[in-house]
């Protein structure tokens, strides 16, 4: 058992806020020489927030069309209400956003804390927002607006500081070429990819690298489509990379991304970074630059009945989350056909903006956090000129104001809480020497998170700390405190859930350290599987033991129930790995797990 070696027992030290480093303080830094890639990566690497827009066409009919509603999101309208390209295309015609100030979305970027924007030139219905050469089917041509929109981004976002990227779609549901299909049937006979390629595709990729000055990101989509090769993502990387060698690609400008995950499969080009799309990895892609890609309700374009928005408590956590894993959050935004951003978007970003305004400094700049698995939050870390800053931001207020941080073995110089560091107060100990206790208000700064900033001389040592039985024998490992690996599996911070969900992989896996005395336990978990997905093999093994069980129907995926998987006999080894892995999943995922109980048999 690892002891904390650093601090002497009984020893606390207590930090008032007089003591703790000032929150600008500047501070000699020593920077290591950067490749060429690095340099290019590092203001995005620092910037971790930033704007996505969906607009177009699609936000005219806004989700519906003759009368019918769509269940999908509303930029695919034209693709799920299987609407021809002659059909679909006069709301070219009555696209007059009137409303659309560009120096307004820049401001509420800057407002919310956003460092860059990411926009849609051309979504998959192939309208562009720009003035092109290689197409009438524009805003300039085809609208009555006749404002370049790029153009008015790109001034108004560099006024302010801000980076600029393009989304631009590969494929292509207007041109008759470009994966149009027949009544959305078979390919139109005579359909020739390779010209849309040549006269549209890649001419349009050149204007938007050539006629607005520097571009920051280009961001790729629909390069799934059966056209579209690994060769020709190379070369168009290749393109944009000789247009602006400073420019950023996605990876899916290349063939290679895995699902929804963001990763990009073994031997097929990464481009720069990897693209989740609407999670979080469950332990971040290491040795990987990614982004998630997340909308604030349902729908990325405009969809004028949905109003199913995220809070902004779970929008602060999930960027917190996200930076503590070493990813960057795109978050998106659909203006409507007028131009205007929804108020239910921009007041969560505002109130975002807020709370960077005084916590900012545990996000931006920072790397993936060096505790992990903590139940009552998440870290980031920050390292300058020798110094380590170990931000903990605090999700789950403790009930005295003691915040137990597992496995921190060493004595931080300074403690802060951000926002009000006249109150921070901290006791430290090695109770059971497991553990470091830090003493705040009885009451947290923020109520999606507060921030506290330990500081070192160097990296602090971590360890990695066993689940162990409380007083009454029991141990309990919930799934906040799971180690998860592979792919689709996460934590749901949601009221309603608090569990392991979105199990989907059979290479996805769970697992906790834990400490047991031998013994008898009864083991118990407890889970929640809508009907229509039961029936998944699972196994939950405790070192070289396991129970294999099927998955049975609850009420729904928020309907929790305890399974008595019945009793397992530990003997010799203290230190054990409890785990639970798929067997099989045959429907759309295995089950949500709030936590696992072992309880001793007397």
């Amino acid at each position: 058992m690892p002891r904390l070696t650093s601090l002497c027992a009984p020893c606390v030290l207590v930090l008032l806020g007089g003591c703790a480093a000032p929150a600008n303080d500047a501070r000699a830094t020593s920077q290591p020489v950067l490749s060429d890639d690095d340099q290019r990566m590092r203001w995005w690497r620092e910037a971790r927030f930033g704007m996505f827009v969906h607009w177009g066409l699609y936000a005219i009919p806004a989700g519906e069309w003759n009368g019918k509603r769509t269940p999908s999101v509303s930029e695919w309208l034209m693709y799920h209400m299987r609407i021809p390209a002659e059909e679909y295309e006069p709301l070219a015609a009555r696209f007059n956003p009137v409303d659309f100030d560009a120096d307004e979305w820049a401001d509420l970027a800057a407002d919310a804390g956003m460092r860059y924007i990411v926009i849609t030139s051309k979504h998959h219905d192939g309208f562009a927002l720009f003035d092109s050469a290689a197409s009438e089917y524009d805003i300039i041509d085809a609208s009555p607006y006749e404002t370049d929109i790029m153009g008015e981004i790109r001034r108004a976002f560099r006024e302010r500081d801000l980076r600029v990227g393009w989304y631009h779609s590969i494929l292509d549901w207007h041109h008759p070429d470009a994966n149009q299909r027949d009544g959305w049937g078979a390919r139109p006979e005579g359909a020739d990819w390779d010209n849309y390629r040549d006269t549209k595709l890649i001419p349009q990729v050149r204007e938007l690298l050539t006629n607005y000055g520097t571009i920051d990101v280009v961001w790729f989509d629909g390069e799934w489509i059966g056209e579209w090769t690994e060769e020709q993502g190379r070369e168009l990387y290749d393109l944009c990379r000789e247009l602006q060698p400073d420019t950023l690609v996605n990876n899916r400008v290349g063939k290679g991304r895995q699902g929804m995950g963001g990763l990009t499969a073994e031997g097929a080009f990464a481009g720069d970074f990897g693209t989740p799309e609407q999670e979080v990895p469950a332990s971040g892609l290491p040795g990987v630059d990614w982004e998630s890609c997340m909308t604030m309700n349902d729908s990325w374009g405009y969809k004028h009945f949905d109003h199913n928005f995220k809070s902004t408590k779970q929008l602060v956590r999930t960027l917190v989350d996200v930076a503590s894993k070493g990813g960057n959050l795109l978050l998106n935004v659909g203006p409507d056909a007028r131009g205007r951003i929804p108020e239910e978007s921009a007041t969560r970003l505002r109130e975002m903006g807020a709370w960077l305004d005084v916590h900012g400094e545990g996000i931006y700049g920072t790397e993936a956090g060096l505790l992990t698995s903590l139940p009552w939050g998440r870290s980031t870390t920050r390292r300058t000129g020798g110094e380590t800053a170990v931000y903990l931001h605090v999700f789950d207020w403790p009930d005295d104001g003691r915040l137990l941080v597992r496995g921190l073995a060493t004595m931080p110089r300074s403690v802060r809480r951000l926002g009000d560091e006249a109150s921070a107060v901290a006791e430290w100990s090695d109770s059971r020497q497991e553990s470091i206790v830090l003493l705040g208000a009885s009451s947290p700064v923020h109520e999606a998170c507060s921030v506290y900033e330990l500081r070192f001389k160097g990296d602090p040592e971590v360890v990695t700390i066993p689940l162990r039985a409380g007083e009454d024998g029991a141990l309990v490992a919930g799934a906040i405190e799971a180690t998860i690996s592979g792919h689709s599996l996460r934590y749901e911070a949601d009221e309603s859930k608090q569990c392991l969900g979105f199990w989907t992989s059979a290479e996805a896996s769970a697992s906790w350290p834990i400490e047991l005395a031998p013994g008898v336990y009864r083991v118990e978990i407890e889970l929640a599987c809508q009907p229509g997905d039961a029936g998944s093999t699972y196994a939950l093994s405790i070192g070289d033991q396991a129970f294999i069980e099927q998955v049975e129907a609850t009420a729904s995926w928020t309907d929790f129930v305890t399974v008595d998987l019945g009793t397992i006999t530990l003997t010799g080894e203290d230190a054990r790995t409890l785990r639970v892995s798929p067997v099989e999943i045959p429907h759309n995922a295995m089950m949500n797990l709030r936590r696992i109980r072992l309880t001793p048999v007397r």
